[in-house]
C-alpha cells in the first residue's frame, strides 16, 4: 500500500463544494505572508514573503490575471495542481491486476502528467471550505479520464501555518483500482518574480541518490550515487551547476531530474532548501513524498510576461516538485502509486519561507 494512504474511510466522503467562483482571486494572509490562488487548476498564482529587511515580493513565476492563466498556463503549468499522474509513464500504458490501461501519448511515445490535452491543471475546480488562512479545492474526475480507471474525487487544501509557511494537503478516493501521483508545479524565484535568472540561488537536496533516466526521461530503474556528479546537492550549491552544465548527464536545458530520499515512506520531513544570497529569502521544502523533481525552467519559450511585465525566460525559476517517481506503474520495485477503492490517498508538502543574514547566505553561496 502506498505510504500515506489510510484504509477504512467511506468512499467519496467529501466536504461540500461551494458554487463556482469563476475568476475570483482568493487571498490568504497570515503573519508576513500573502498567498493568492484561483480555482482554475487549483493554482497558486502568487506568494509574497519578506526579504531580510522585511520587504515583501512575489516569489512565483506566473501571470498577472486569472484570464491569462486560463489562456496560457497549459504551456508551463505555473503553480498548478498536476494530475492524474505527475511525471512520465513509458509508452503511455501499464497494467493493473493484469488488465491493460492505455493513456494518450503527449510526450513522444510517453504520457506526461497523465497524457492528453485535458489535465488537472486545465480543469475548473470547485471551491470548498475557506477561511482567512485556508482554502480547499475539489475535483470530481470521471472514470476513464486520460484513460485512467476509476471515478476519482480529489481535495487539495492550502493552509497558511505558523512561521510563514504554506501547507498543501492532498486527499483522494477512487471507485476502481487506479494509480495516482499529484504535485504542485510552482516555479520559485526567491529574488522576486521579474528579477532574472535563478543561477546564483543555492539549492540543497537531502538525498544521496538520483534517478537515472533514458533520453526520453523514463527512469531506467537505477538509483546511482550523487558522488562526483552535478547531482550532489547534499551541501548547498548554486543552481548554475546544473543550468550551465553541458555534460551528457544534464544537457543544455539544466536540471529536469529527480532525487530519491532515504527517509521512511510517508514520513513528513525536510528534503530541500533554496536560498537567495542577495535578498536573504530562504525556502525549506518538507514532504511525505519519496522523491523530488527539480526543473530549472529550461523549456520556457520566452513569449510570456509575468506580473512584473518582464518576459519570463528559461532559467528564471525553479520548480521543486515533491511526488512519486515517473513510470512507477511499470516499475514494481519503485514506491507504489496504486490506489484501491476503500482507501484514501494522502500526501502533504510544506513550503516554509524564512530569511538569513547576508553574511551567512553569501558564505554558503560561495562554497
Amino acid at each position: 500500500m502506498r505510504g500515506g494512504i489510510v484504509a477504512g474511510l467511506s468512499l467519496f466522503l467529501m466536504a461540500p463544494a461551494a458554487a463556482q467562483t469563476g475568476d475570483e482571486v482568493i487571498t490568504l494572509r497570515r503573519e508576513d505572508m500573502v498567498v493568492r490562488l484561483i480555482s482554475f487548476g487549483a493554482t497558486v498564482t502568487q506568494i509574497e514573503v519578506p526579504d531580510r529587511n522585511g520587504k515583501r515580493a512575489n516569489v512565483l513565476l506566473g501571470f498577472a490575471t486569472p484570464a491569462e492563466f486560463r489562456a496560457k498556463n497549459h504551456k508551463a503549468s505555473f503553480g498548478a495542481t498536476i494530475g492524474r499522474y505527475a511525471g512520465r509513464i513509458a509508452d503511455a500504458r501499464f497494467t493493473i491486476d493484469g488488465k491493460p490501461v492505455h493513456l494518450v501519448a503527449d510526450d513522444g511515445p510517453n504520457a506526461l502528467h497523465g497524457g492528453g490535452p485535458a489535465k488537472f491543471d486545465t480543469e475548473q475546480w470547485s471551491v470548498g471550505p475557506r477561511t482567512a488562512t485556508a482554502v480547499s479545492f475539489t475535483l470530481d474526475s470521471p472514470d476513464g479520464y486520460q484513460g485512467f480507471p476509476g471515478r476519482l474525487q480529489v481535495i487539495v487544501t492550502y493552509r497558511l501555518i505558523a512561521g510563514n509557511a504554506l501547507r498543501i494537503d492532498y486527499t483522494a478516493r477512487t471507485s476502481k483500482p487506479t494509480v495516482l501521483n499529484l504535485t504542485n508545479h510552482a516555479y520559485f524565484n526567491l529574488a522576486g518574480e521579474g528579477s532574472g535568472s535563478v543561477r546564483p540561488q543555492t539549492l540543497q537536496i537531502m538525498a544521496g541518490r538520483y534517478v537515472a533516466t533514458d533520453a526520453g526521461g523514463i527512469p531506467t530503474g537505477a538509483f546511482p550515487s550523487v558522488n562526483n556528479t552535478p547531482f550532489d546537492l547534499r551541501e548547498p550549491r548554486p543552481l548554475a551547476v546544473g543550468i550551465d552544465d553541458r555534460s551528457p548527464l544534464i544537457g543544455p536545458r539544466g536540471f529536469n531530474h529527480a532525487w530519491l530520499f532515504d527517509k521512511p515512506a510517508g514520513q513528513l520531513a525536510p528534503v530541500a532548501r533554496l536560498a537567495d544570497y542577495a535578498s536573504g529569502r530562504t525556502l525549506v521544502v518538507e514532504t511525505t513524498e519519496p522523491s523530488i523533481q527539480v526543473y530549472t525552467a529550461g523549456y520556457l519559450d520566452g513569449q510570456d510576461r509575468g506580473p512584473s511585465g518582464r518576459v519570463m525566460q528559461p532559467f528564471d525559476g525553479v520548480a521543486l516538485e515533491t511526488q512519486h517517481l515517473s513510470d512507477s506503474p511499470n516499475k514494481p520495485r519503485f514506491p507504489t502509486t496504486l490506489l484501491r477503492p476503500g482507501t484514501v490517498f494522502r500526501s502533504t508538502t510544506i513550503w516554509r519561507f524564512g530569511s538569513a543574514p547576508k553574511a551567512l547566505v553569501t558564505e554558503t553561496a560561495q562554497r
